[in-house]
């Protein structure tokens, strides 16, 4: 494989994982917790979109319930983002030859 084809695709790569990150910022995500009572809605970009709490949730008066349930919500979300992301790389780079544990 000469250099310029290796240029070539890393060029291809790169707008390909542009295209990516504009795909993922577009989506919504919903991490959810307490058995769907705590619903976070994210961006593929990992900006919180909404937060929507089960109205029951305020009448316990539990601050620290909610606090939890609100950190699940959210890193279900962010969870799920990232293996999404994950994969979508994986898809892009498939048959390029890169060495292991190597990430973009």
């Amino acid at each position: 494989m000469n250099i310029g084809k290796i240029m070539q695709q890393a060029r291809k790569m790169q707008e390909n994982m542009q295209k990516m990150q504009e795909e993922l910022a577009a989506k919504e995500i919903v991490g959810e917790s307490g058995g769907g009572m705590v619903r976070v809605t994210m961006g593929g970009d990992r900006s919180v979109r909404r937060v929507e709490i089960d109205p029951s949730l305020w009448q316990e008066n539990d601050k620290d319930l909610i606090e939890d349930l609100m950190a699940a919500a959210t890193n279900a979300a962010l969870q799920q983002i990232e293996t999404m992301s994950k994969d979508k790389q994986k898809d892009m780079m498939g048959g390029l030859p890169l060495p292991p544990g190597f990430s973009l």
